[in-house]
């Protein structure tokens, strides 16, 4: 599920504390649109989906190199995504007491909060100011034996049994900090506080590498014990949260975020069983069905993953399946679609058709991911193909590629204009159609 989030909550009272909340919801902005700091006013709109497509590569490439990594997840994998622009949301974070204010990239698949702290004496260079735990009445550097500091993959005592932290990226990038607990605060239409108290907090002394100087952290939303949606949801009216990402051609409208009560997903829907693995939501994908053509069946087990065959990711913008998946998809939507085929020039996506307008759109397929418990997503032909350059003009690209040896994924653009609800105590995902400049 890049994107700016910028806070509006329902249903709180001033000065309400984690253990009196009820449900709030949280106004989500694509990086792609003018109130981010990622904007390119010179971009045109097939420039920004072919930057997501280069993005989703990059993603879908360290998820594999996480799940496959044999004794489980390592938080240096779960943060080696934050590289120069490769992030597809942001959120602006509230952290200490008074609260200070930075951004930090959202990612659905880690699970560390994160931010650079003073003193920091090899940090990456960053436009906004490092967080100063001395100026936070609130904060409190954990013990190296506490529940919090076992939580993390790799941890050792430093000075005054401290837990610290070292980890090294693949890229070459590296963070040092000390694990804390802080008040993360929010703030209603209204102006009033939402305060989350004793959330852990990973404060860098040392960062080096290849991350963004736009961000000045990490906001880990995953389904491990540290990530903010495990430490914020559970002390909500209901352990829930979903999302609804408006269509990325509209830079204007606004994405959402609901944690609480208010979000679970109404009306028509569907119901599919969830698990999590190495901190990502996982699924089972039973079958694609192509509107006027056959059936696709998935095997029941993928790459990395033990229970399900595919991850629900809203931080990667394509959907990745097996290559037999993947070659009997394209051949029967080849069967039902009358345009002329195109190639895209990067060879990403393996099936484009040469479009000349909104009449040639409307011959492509509306396409079915069945998940089980009967759990059918029907996909509109805007959220299953993507408007790409060819040779011979604009072409309209499946957009599923290839898995390779990672674990398959059901990406954002697959997503748009779906109420997508996490309930994390039976747990279970939900999908429902919906208008989401409306919601």
């Amino acid at each position: 599920m890049a994107i700016v989030i910028f806070l509006a909550l329902f249903m709180v009272k001033a000065g309400m504390t984690m253990a009196m909340a009820a449900s709030f919801s949280i106004e989500l902005i694509h990086r792609d649109s003018p109130k981010s700091p990622f904007y390119n006013h010179s971009a045109t709109s097939l420039d920004r989906a072919r930057a997501s497509i280069y993005r989703s590569a990059l993603q879908a490439r360290r998820i594999a190199a996480r799940v496959q990594r044999k004794g489980g997840v390592e938080l240096s994998d779960a943060v080696s995504r934050v590289v120069p622009d490769t992030a597809e949301y942001l959120m602006e974070l509230r952290v200490g007491t008074p609260p200070f204010s930075f951004l930090a990239v959202a990612d659905t698949g880690s699970d560390l909060i994160w931010a650079n702290c003073v003193p920091c004496t090899n940090c990456y260079s960053q436009t906004a100011p490092l967080f100063d735990p001395r100026n936070s009445s609130s904060y409190r550097t954990e013990h190296c034996d506490s529940n919090l500091c076992k939580a993390l993959s790799r941890s050792a005592c430093g000075a005054g049994s401290s837990c610290e932290y070292h980890y090294a990226y693949q890229d070459g990038s590296k963070i040092d900090g000390v694990l804390a607990t802080e008040d993360l605060t929010f703030y209603s239409s209204a102006g009033s506080p939402l305060v989350f108290s004793n959330i852990a907090f990973g404060c860098n002394y040392q960062s080096s590498g290849s991350f963004s100087s736009r961000t000045a952290g990490l906001a880990g939303l995953g389904g491990g014990t540290v990530s903010l949606v495990s430490q914020i949801v559970p002390s909500l009216d209901k352990s829930y949260f979903s999302y609804c990402l408006v269509p990325k051609s509209d830079t204007q409208s606004s994405s959402k975020v609901i944690f609480g009560s208010t979000g679970v997903v109404a009306g028509i829907k569907v119901t599919t069983p969830m698990t999590v693995e190495h901190s990502h939501f996982v699924l089972r994908l039973e079958e694609i069905i192509v509107d006027g053509a056959g059936s696709v069946p998935v095997p029941p087990s993928a790459p990395g993953l033990t229970t399900g065959n595919i991850i629900i990711d809203s931080g990667t913008t394509l959907n990745y399946l097996p290559a037999g998946v993947l070659s009997s998809l394209v051949q029967e939507v080849s069967r039902v679609v009358s345009l002329p085929k195109a190639t895209d020039p990067e060879g990403v996506m393996p099936l484009c058709f040469t479009v000349t307008g909104e009449a040639d759109k409307r011959k492509l397929p509306f396409i079915t991911f069945k998940f089980a418990g009967e759990a059918s997503v029907r996909l509109s032909p805007m959220s299953i193909f993507m408007d790409e350059f060819s040779f011979t003009g604009v072409a309209a690209c499946l957009a599923v590629v290839n898995s390779g040896s990672g674990p398959p994924l059901f990406g954002n653009v697959a997503q748009q204009n779906l109420h997508v609800g996490y309930d994390l105590d039976i747990p279970a995902v939900s999908f429902a159609s919906a208008d989401c400049t409306k919601l």
